[in-house]
């Protein structure tokens, strides 16, 4: 099959095959609209030809594409939604979808904005968390947005008053300085130190951002001698974004920054998305000499919503519900799917 052929017979299939057939192939294939996919999967597979298109013939010969109905001349355009490829049509509207009516767009729009101020009161899972601090490392594992970063500021207001040193991480320089410059802020530009592959500033601070490689060469640099930080004084390390020690290729980084962190420095990670907190707690226990403790909830304190925009700027709820539901079978909502369909309706068409 020639690459022009192979071309013409991807166009020809439905957006949701060629992503199936883009998976473990290319990375993020969901970001990309079809022609953008289809050039991508020809691209990524020039030196393979031969296995995409076996892969393609099977996934063709499991659910094969219905054939199109006939066009009529004067009909109007239809705002239904499509059926899947392949699925059997229901056989009324009950079955199609809930009998409850779909959001609206106001309806999901609304409450949306900057909350009125009121007080701030600590959660029971913050408290929590600088309470075991005094005694135990802790692991943070909560969603985004719950109140992650309060701990680790009044964490570190309180090891500065006790006259110890605090140092916080981050895998990412840009994150190193966005906290450099937050805690500048509220520390005292003379209270906080920077340092990273291209930057050092106050490094002698009481409190020192850094990434997470330059606190492991640090350690390195202690266990032969040379120390360039205070760690006879280190009393808290705060390892944002911990996940990272699940990556496959800057993992090892954090295993051997937590190896090598002196005995008496509490460590405090800090996640949103650690898949197994609790393994992390039990190996952190086992190789320090305090056990760790697990601060771990699911509870969002700003609900999640779910919409759809168009490239032509219409948006619309992803699902017939304001929140996103839980479990499979989750019924989308009417103008998400007539918009999805007239996407791959564009995307279809051929080049002119």
């Amino acid at each position: 099959m020639t690459t022009e052929e192979l071309e013409k017979l991807l166009a020809e299939q439905p957006v949701s095959r060629l992503h199936r057939l883009a998976r473990g192939r290319i990375h993020q294939h969901f970001r990309l609209g079809k022609r953008r996919l289809i050039e991508t999967l020809l691209q990524h597979s020039s030196e393979n030809r031969a296995g995409l298109e076996s892969d393609l013939q099977a996934l063709m010969q499991e659910s094969p594409p219905p054939p199109p109905p006939p066009r009529r001349k004067a009909a109007p355009e239809s705002t239904a939604p499509r059926p899947r490829q392949g699925a059997k049509p229901p056989t009324n509207q009950a079955e199609a979808e809930p009998a409850e009516p779909p959001v609206d767009l106001t309806a999901f729009l609304d409450g949306m904005g900057v909350p009125e101020p009121k007080p701030f009161v600590p959660d029971a899972w913050q408290e929590d968390a600088l309470t075991s601090l005094a005694t135990t490392d802790v692991i943070v594992s909560v969603p985004t947005g719950s109140g992650k970063t309060y701990v680790a500021i009044e964490a570190t207001r309180r090891a500065i008053e006790a006259e110890r040193t605090v140092i916080y991480t981050s895998p990412l320089k840009a994150l190193s300085n966005t906290k450099f410059t937050e805690f500048s802020r509220l520390f005292g530009a003379d209270r906080v130190g920077i340092l990273t592959g291209d930057r050092q500033d106050n490094p002698q601070a009481p409190l020192l951002i850094m990434t997470t490689e330059i606190l492991r060469n640090l350690l390195y640099d202690a266990a032969g001698g040379e120390i360039d930080v205070r760690l006879d004084t280190l009393g808290l390390v705060i390892m944002d974004e911990s996940q990272y020690i699940a990556d496959p290729e800057r993992g090892v980084v954090w295993e051997e920054t937590i190896i090598f962190c002196p005995a008496q420095a509490k460590l405090l990670l800090l996640s949103a998305s650690i898949g197994n907190p609790q393994d992390i707690a039990d190996w952190l226990t086992s190789i320090r000499p305090t056990p760790c403790h697990l601060i771990r909830h699911h509870r969002r304190s700003v609900p999640l919503r779910a919409g759809y925009l168009h490239p032509n700027g219409k948006l619309t709820p992803l699902f017939r519900s304001v929140g996103i539901p839980h479990g499979g079978g989750t019924p989308l909502h009417p103008e998400a799917k007539r918009l999805f369909a007239q996407y791959e309706e564009e995307t279809l068409r051929p080049n002119r």
